[in-house]
C-alpha cells in the first residue's frame, strides 16, 4: 500500500478480485444461470464489498455472500434470509434506519455500523475453503485497520470469528459460542453470535431475542 488506502480503495479492489478460480466459476456460473423466482435480475455476480458507516463503532463480520443473496444484488446480506434477520436486528437495536433490505438501492443507511464478510465471493454449499479464507483476509485486514473508532467486532458464526480472530491477533482465543465475548487490546471486545442462517433460525438454534440480545450488548458496549 501507498499510504494512501481507504475504504473505497478496499470496495473497489474487492469487486475486481479474481484471486480464487473455484469461486469465481461458481459466482459467475449462478449469476448467468439465476433461480427461477429471479428470473428478471441481474446479477451482481462479483465479490461483494463492505457496507456502512465508515465513522462506525461496532464491525459486524459475517461468513461470505450468499448465492443468490448478495452475489445477486451486490450487498452484503441483502436480497436473503440471513439479511432479513440481521437488518431487523440492527433496526431494533438503533443501527439501521429500517428493518429490510432487498437490493442496493432501497434506502438502507446503517449508523455506527458497518457489515462486511470474510469470503467476498460466494462459496458453493455455503462453504469457502481454508485457502479462499486466507486469499481474502488482507482485505479484512485493511478494514479493520481503516475502521479505526471501531470498539465492538460482532462475528456471525465460527467461520467469520476464526477469520477476525487472526486478523486481530487474539490469542488465546476462547471456544466459539453464542454470546460468548473476548476482550481485545485497547477495551475493544469481539461478540460471538451465532449466523443467522436458515439452518440455525429454521431448527431454532438461533432465535430472534438470542440474536437481539447481541446487539443490545453491542449497544451497551459502546455507549
Amino acid at each position: 500500500m501507498d499510504g494512501t488506502d481507504t475504504l473505497e480503495r478496499v470496495q473497489t479492489e474487492v469487486t475486481a478480485c479474481r484471486a480464487c478460480p473455484r469461486l469465481v466459476a461458481w459466482r459467475e456460473r449462478v449469476a448467468a444461470e439465476k433461480r427461477a423466482s429471479f428470473a428478471d435480475w441481474e446479477y451482481w455476480g462479483r465479490p461483494v464489498p463492505g457496507f456502512g458507516d465508515p465513522a462506525a463503532r461496532v464491525v459486524i463480520v459475517g461468513l461470505a455472500p450468499a448465492a443468490h443473496g448478495g452475489n445477486r444484488t451486490g450487498r452484503v446480506f441483502t436480497g436473503d434470509r440471513s439479511g432479513d434477520w440481521l437488518y431487523r436486528a440492527l433496526f431494533r437495536a438503533g443501527f439501521a434506519n429500517q428493518p429490510t433490505s432487498d437490493h442496493r438501492d432501497d434506502g438502507l443507511r446503517l449508523r455506527d455500523c458497518y457489515v462486511t464478510a470474510s469470503v467476498r465471493c460466494a462459496p458453493p454449499a455455503n462453504k469457502p475453503t481454508p485457502a479462499e479464507r486466507d486469499r481474502c483476509l488482507p482485505f479484512l485486514e485493511r478494514e479493520t485497520a481503516l475502521l479505526d473508532r471501531a470498539r465492538v467486532y460482532v462475528v456471525l458464526g465460527a467461520f467469520a470469528y476464526a477469520a477476525l480472530a487472526r486478523t486481530l491477533g487474539l490469542r488465546p482465543r476462547p471456544r466459539f459460542g453464542h454470546a460468548v465475548e473476548a476482550p481485545l487490546a485497547d477495551g475493544r471486545t469481539l461478540l460471538c453470535s451465532y449466523h443467522p442462517s436458515q439452518q440455525n433460525t429454521f431448527t431454532g438454534v438461533l432465535t430472534e431475542p438470542m440474536f437481539d440480545a447481541v446487539f443490545t450488548r453491542a449497544r451497551a458496549l459502546v455507549r
